[in-house]
C-alpha cells in the first residue's frame, strides 16, 4: 500500500497550479492528497486545517524569512517545504527549503524530487524519540562533564550513563559531543548562552 502524503500548493497562478497538480497526481509510489492554497493571507490557517505534510510554495508570493520562520514554530516544524521557482531567485531565499522545484523541470524531474523528500521525511520520523533522562545526558555532555560526573550529577551509576549515551548514538546516528552540541542546540536542550559560561 502506498504511503499518503497531503501536499499543499500555495500558488496564485492557476495555470501554474493545475499543471503541478497533475504531475503530482501521475507520482504512483505515494498516495497524495492535495489541498490548493490561491491566497497566501490563509496560508497558515488552511496548514493547520489540512495537517499538511509538504508545503510546496512560490517563495515570491512570501517574505525572505516566512519559511524560516515557520519552521521555528511547533507546529509547522514537521512540515517539508518546497520552493516552487517560476521566476529568478536569490539563492540566499532558497536556503530556508528543504527542495526546489521549477517549473522548469520535467514531471520526471519533479515526481523525484517529491519522493525523494517524502522518503527522507519517512526517515526522520522512524528516529526513536529521546527519554527526558537522555535530553538530562545530552545537556550534560554539552556542558563537557564526563561519564562520572554525570552520574554523580544525575544520580545514576556510571554504566547507566554509558548505556543512555549508547541508546542516544543509536537513536540520533551521532557519534560525537561536537554533534550533539549541534543537536542539543537545535532543538532548544541548550543555548548558545550555557554553552559559552
Amino acid at each position: 500500500m502506498n504511503r499518503k502524503v497531503h501536499i499543499a500548493l500555495a500558488e496564485s497562478s492557476v495555470i501554474i497550479r493545475s499543471g503541478l497538480i497533475q504531475v503530482l497526481k501521475q507520482i504512483g509510489e505515494l498516495d497524495i492528497y492535495i489541498s490548493e492554497i490561491p491566497d497566501v493571507s490563509q496560508l497558515e490557517f488552511l496548514l493547520c486545517r489540512y495537517k499538511s505534510d509538504v508545503l510546496i510554495i512560490n517563495p515570491a508570493l512570501t517574505g525572505h524569512n516566512t519559511v524560516r520562520e515557520m519552521k521555528q514554530t511547533a507546529e509547522f516544524s514537521r512540515i517539508r517545504y518546497v520552493a516552487l521557482l517560476s521566476s529568478l531567485t536569490e539563492p540566499t531565499v532558497l536556503e530556508s527549503y528543504d527542495e526546489v522545484v521549477s517549473v522548469y523541470d520535467s514531471a520526471q524531474e519533479i515526481k523525484m524530487k517529491i519522493i525523494k523528500l517524502c522518503d527522507a521525511e519517512k526517515t526522520t520520523e522512524n528516529r526513536q524519540e529521546l527519554s527526558a533522562r537522555e535530553k538530562e545526558i545530552i545537556v550534560e555532555v554539552v556542558k563537557g562533564l564526563i561519564n562520572k560526573q554525570i552520574a554523580e550529577k544525575l544520580c545514576l551509576s556510571v554504566h547507566t550513563v554509558i548505556t543512555h549515551r549508547r541508546n542516544i548514538a543509536n537513536k540520533l546516528q551521532i557519534h560525537s559531543p561536537a554533534g550533539l552540541t549541534v543537536y542539543a542546540i537545535l532543538n532548544k536542550l541548550v543555548s548558545l548562552e550555557d554553552i559559552q559560561n
